[in-house]
């Protein structure tokens, strides 16, 4: 239930600025047909486990002419000016919604994760949900899985022998933190004043959700992906 700045469920932290480095203005720019924050957004919504959705932002007013105000699951934050800026750790933004808002369960992503789906979220909630029951895990974050051959910058191998030539499938798995998602509690969080707690457990997603629009060329082949999904949808009720 919510009550002001308490929910006792899950809270979906979502922080999202006016500046963007590498590509201008690109959280509301359009991608397929509708501002990019709105992609996750949606999605965020459409899980109803996520009681509340809180936006920490300097864009209140971008926001606004892009036809987004507050609502019952929807609450903008005014970013605090010391938060502002390139260089601001994101646990800090972090750190500052969960003072403010109080919740059993967080769950943060990005607005550059366009393609992260509605059962990826619930998924990695669950899993979340099952860990901290047994005590298994306080944290969960997402991951892609690779099983490939990895080198370091000076050309020695990571995680196989160029002199045995091993098949893929049997190599050292290797995982990646794709920054899609972070499940995790107010205690978790203490423990570490991170995102990342004191014992986290991966929660793999598919590989085309993670693409993470960073600059023009990930932005493309966002696109890209969300176009081919859209006609794979078509022609699928069609």
């Amino acid at each position: 239930m919510t009550n002001g700045n308490t929910t006792s469920g899950v809270v979906a932290l979502l922080p999202m600025k006016a500046h963007s480095e590498r590509v201008a203005g690109k959280n509301f720019r359009d991608f397929c047909g509708k501002p990019l924050f709105r992609w996750v957004l949606d999605t965020l919504l459409s899980v109803h486990e996520i009681e509340r959705v809180v936006i920490n932002t300097d864009a209140r007013e971008i926001l606004a002419e892009n036809g987004l105000v507050e609502g019952d699951r929807v609450l903008i934050r005014d970013r605090k000016p010391d938060l502002c800026g390139d260089f601001v750790s994101m646990n800090l933004i972090l750190e500052d919604d969960i003072a403010a808002v109080a919740a059993d369960t967080y769950l943060m992503t990005h607005t550059t994760n366009p393609l992260l789906r509605r059962e990826t979220i619930a998924g990695a909630l669950a899993h979340f949900h099952e860990g901290r029951k047994q005590q298994s895990w306080d944290s969960v974050f997402s991951v892609n899985r690779f099983q490939t051959r990895f080198y370091r910058e000076d050309m020695s191998a990571v995680n196989h022998d160029p002199d045995v030539l091993l098949r893929t499938q049997d190599l050292e798995v290797w995982y990646e933190e794709n920054s899609n998602l972070y499940v995790f509690d107010r205690e978790s969080f203490a423990r570490t004043n991170a995102r990342i707690g004191a014992k986290p457990s991966f929660f793999e997603s598919q590989l085309f959700e993670s693409v993470d629009i960073d600059d023009a060329d990930s932005w493309r082949l966002a696109e890209l992906i969300a176009r081919g999904l859209r006609e794979e949808a078509s022609c699928a009720s069609s």
